[in-house]
């Protein structure tokens, strides 16, 4: 199973950019999508953003237009651009891998927004 390192969290003041990243263990150039989940005290983990195997990405709704996911294949790794960023963004990041069935979790990081 691959190991995913996050890194990038932190206290950031409403408006402001943090940039999270998630090194994979291993190579990411086949894997069939990576991406960030967010869970918030009390709620659901909900998905943020992904980018699937041919680099094409998709975001849920309530961050389009202010967060960017991005990958360097070579160095085994994604990126999530915040910007923009407000108190209902406040959560623990999760970096996601997906490799045919088998989806594996970092350990999350924590972000929080203060107002």
């Amino acid at each position: 199973q691959v190991q995913l390192v996050e890194s990038g969290g932190g206290l950031v003041q409403a408006g402001g950019s943090l940039r999270l990243s998630c090194a994979a263990s291993r190579s990411i150039f086949s894997v069939n999508a990576m991406g960030w989940y967010r869970q918030a005290p009390g709620k659901q983990r909900e998905l943020v953003a992904v980018i699937v195997s041919g680099g094409s990405s998709d975001y849920a709704d309530f961050v389009k237009g202010r967060f960017t996911i991005s990958r360097i294949v070579a160095k085994n790794t994604v990126y999530l651009q915040m910007n923009s960023l407000k108190p209902e963004d406040t959560a623990v990041y999760y970096c996601y891998h997906r490799s045919g069935s088998l989806v594996s979790w970092g350990q999350g990081t924590q972000v929080t927004v203060s107002s």
